[in-house]
């Protein structure tokens, strides 16, 4: 599903993304590990299409990335830090609006708007406001934003920033789901815990120059 050759960015002088060179496979999770400043977040972001690599190529289920194109863009997910929120809506109506975006009619987006908040432990909080949420709920809410579309990969950026343990638990439990559901999960951590659960493929990175 992600097929990634000899990717490198570089901004002058200096190295954003040393040469990467790693493969994924439908349906299994990729962990990508490494110090600040190695290029985990720049490596997600070559597989949305928001940086074009210097050198290299980056292939999505065979296709170049091309985030102007329809088809990849209902292909791949992501959260590379937290999605914008609307103080005037409530989370629910959040996620309810995302979903309606993508699904085929009113009663399909409502029913995928409270599965994925239940996935979360959400469902208490659904009628309040953003600005209402502790820390870590409102990273759940933000993974709760990116779940409620369709994907065939999934890209995330330490999704267990402000969690705690138990929350940890819940984030891999609910990518496990998304694996064996058939979609490629790319996550970049600090956490061993989250790593090692859905380690079946890890990717260091050595700090950028």
């Amino acid at each position: 599903m992600i097929d990634v050759a000899a990717a490198e960015v570089t901004a002058g002088e200096v190295t954003l993304l040393p040469a990467v060179t790693v493969t994924a496979r439908r349906g299994t999770a990729l962990v990508v590990r490494g110090a600040n400043g190695s290029g985990k977040s720049t490596l997600l972001r070559v597989l949305t299409g928001a940086r074009t690599p210097t050198n290299g190529a980056v292939h999505i289920a065979g296709e170049p990335v091309a985030p102007r194109d329809p088809a990849f863009r209902r292909r791949v997910a992501a959260m590379i830090g937290l999605p914008p929120m609307a103080p005037d809506l409530t989370v629910h109506e959040h996620v309810l609006l995302v979903a309606t975006t993508w699904a085929d009619d009113a009663s399909a987006a409502e029913a995928i708007a409270r599965r994925v908040l239940a996935e979360l432990g959400l469902t208490d909080l659904e009628r309040r406001f953003p600005h209402e949420l502790s820390s870590g709920q409102t990273q759940l809410f933000g993974l709760a934003l990116v779940l409620a579309r369709p994907f065939e990969v999934l890209l995330l950026d330490e999704p267990e920033q402000r969690l705690d343990p138990e929350h940890v638990e819940t984030v891999i439990r609910v990518l496990r789901t998304r694996c064996a559901d058939g979609a490629t999960v790319v996550v970049a951590t600090h956490s061993p815990v989250l790593a090692e659960a859905l380690g079946e493929q890890a990717l260091w990175l050595d700090a950028a120059a």
